[in-house]
Order: structure tokens, then sequence, then C-alpha cells
């Protein structure tokens, strides 16, 4: 199918539009591509007057593909298209999409996947790409998604996050650093997520009778930008850095939370007497509970508070994800696997 392809922020395509009505209809029989559309948020309006003219006259689906790179502005105006449109969200690069073997994670774990992160000619380009995404998306980008906030607050906000990797949010003592109120601070979170800057994954909630911990776990969910924000730019730095076997854990759960099967639900388990599990994956009747533990290294050790709550959930399935590449069971009855094989198997799943 012929296809047109507009780039709304150059000022040559944007003049196109001008006279939508006239400009898209002219081109009703090729497949148009609206990239960053949030920089021409009043064209929702009319192409849902052309869309449902276009079924009425027996036009097919799949007419228009709309691109943007900020979840809250297209959520936001999008719902004049209810019934018209379907959201997927394309997230970096992930293990599986890259051709890599089992082992061949390290590039994309220390670049993130963003693509010209991720294919630099070296760390350093690499790392300098990254952290000009970071100033250019704060001091741009954000603020038209929401009330003013200083890039410098952002950034340190941001970079606070980073250094709290995969551990549970406190919402105060992110306030106390900043000089802002709790709330200020939840609303800078949420602010984070809904641009899928950040993941805040959430407790697991069960009546086990067990007092289970309510606070959710924060991740920067690209770990280039993670280890760009700490100023990690090799492997060597990365792995002698405190945030290594967070930055792992939450590298992990970015990938395979990526191939899930929809409407699995992704939490962690955690109670008041220490039990924990990084990654629960709640798949329904079909394919059941699966409990996943994350460790870095090629010897891993599964710690008591595993154990208790794995016996505490019972999943159908356990899991150790470690650095390696070799399958085998372990005493705990955990398989020990590497990210590239469970990725795979989850992404089999229908």
């Amino acid at each position: 199918m012929p296809s047109i392809y507009l780039d709304l922020e150059a000022n040559s395509d944007r003049r196109k539009l001008e006279d939508p009505v006239s400009y898209l209809e002219g081109h009703s029989d090729k497949l148009i591509i609206l990239d960053e559309i949030h920089r021409l948020p009043e064209i929702f309006g009319t192409l849902r007057g052309i869309i449902d003219r276009g079924r009425r006259s027996g036009k097919g689906k799949g007419r228009f593909l709309i691109l943007g790179s900020a979840a809250i502005e297209l959520m936001r105006q999008s719902e004049s298209l209810a019934g018209r449109i379907e959201f997927v969200d394309l997230g970096p690069f992930h293990l599986l999409e890259i051709g890599a073997q089992p082992e061949d994670y390290r590039g994309l774990w220390v670049r993130g996947g963003f693509p010209d992160s991720f294919l630099a000619a070296s760390d350093r380009d690499s790392l300098q790409l990254r952290q000009s995404f970071i100033r250019t998306y704060l001091e741009r980008d954000v603020p038209m998604f929401g009330p003013r906030i200083a890039a410098e607050t952002l950034e340190r906000f941001w970079t606070m996050l980073a250094h709290s990797q995969g551990t549970l949010l406190n919402a105060s003592r992110l306030a106390s650093g900043l000089s802002i109120s709790a709330s200020t601070v939840t609303n800078y979170l949420g602010l984070m997520v809904d641009l899928l800057l950040v993941r805040r994954l959430p407790p697991y909630h069960s009546n086990l009778g067990k007092r289970l911990i309510k606070s959710p776990k924060t991740y920067v969910r690209d770990s280039g930008l993670l280890h760009a924000l700490l100023g990690i730019g090799s492997l060597e730095e990365l792995v002698g850095h405190p945030v290594a076997g967070l930055s792992w854990e939450g590298f992990v759960i970015e990938n395979l939370l990526a191939v899930v099967p929809e409407r699995c639900q992704a939490s962690f388990f955690r109670t008041n007497a220490g039990a924990e599990i990084d990654l629960i994956l709640d798949m329904g009747s079909r394919h059941g509970t699966w409990a996943i533990e994350i460790k870095h290294g090629l010897a891993p050790r599964l710690e008591r508070g595993f154990h208790h709550a794995r016996e505490d959930l019972r999943p159908d399935r356990c899991f150790l994800v470690y650095s390696g590449s070799e399958r085998f069971p372990t005493k705990s009855g955990a398989e020990a696997i590497s990210l590239f094989e469970l990725q795979s198997l989850l992404s089999s799943l229908e």
C-alpha cells in the first residue's frame, strides 16, 4: 500500500495540513503516517470526521498511522477517536529484537534500547547521546505535557529515582531532598510514569493472612537512561557500581514485560517479615502465576526470603534469571535460566 509520511515537527509538513480535510481526503488511497502528532493536537477532531465518512463509504481500517513520543497528549486528545483507534506501545529495543545470542545482553544493558544509543559507534558516543536526550527532553518536551516544572528540578528528581533504582518508593525522603512536598513528589512521579520513563511496579495483593508491603517499587525503565543519569558509560564502570544489581533487575523486568501475554498482571511480593520475590506474573487460568527472582552473576544463590515467599504464594512456576546461558534446576525448585531463554518462553505464550 502506498504511503505518505508527515513529520509534524517540520514547518513544511505542518503547512500541508493548513486545510487538513482537503489534504487528507485527497490522499484517501494511501496510508497516511502522522509523526509527532502531539505537535498538532487539533487534528484529532478532523480525523474523527474523515474516519467516520470513510466507514460510511466502505473504506477499511488502518488508513492512518499516528506516532508520538508522549503518551499523555495522545491519550488526552485521542478521546475523540474512541472506538476508532488502537494503541500500541513501542518501547526501546528488547533482547529478542536485536537478534542477540543468550550471552550478548551486555551492550543492550549498558546502552539501553533507544536506537541511536544502542547503535552508536562507541560507548562514549552512546553516553553523550543519552545525556543530550535527557536534557532536551526535560527542557523542550516535558513542559508540553504538564505544569511547568524547572528542568533542573525534574532532572534532580529523575536522578534521585536512578539512585533509588528498584527500591520501595519513599516520597517523604525524595520530598526532603528536593525541598518540596510529598504530594508534589507524587505528581512528579505520575508525570514520569505517564511519559513511560519510569515504571511504578505495584506490590502483590492477596488474602494470604500475611502483612504485605504496600508501597510500590520504582525503576527508570530504560537501562541506558538510568546509567546516563548516574554517569555510567561502560560495562566496566557498571559492574563495579553499587547500582549494578538493581540495574540488572530493572533491565530484566523491562525485557520480560515487553513480551508477556496481554492482560498479564505484574507485581512484586514482599512481606514485613522479609519474604520476597522480585517479579510475580499473574497470567490467568491458562498460564498461571510465575515467580521470578533476578540475580546478576554466574553463581547466583536464592536467599531464605525467596523460599518463604514461595511457600506463601505456591506459584505454578519458579525461575531464577541470572547472567549465564545454561538452564538448570536448583535445590529450591526454581529453574535457573538466562534472560534470553525466559523472554523467548514468555513470547511464545498465547
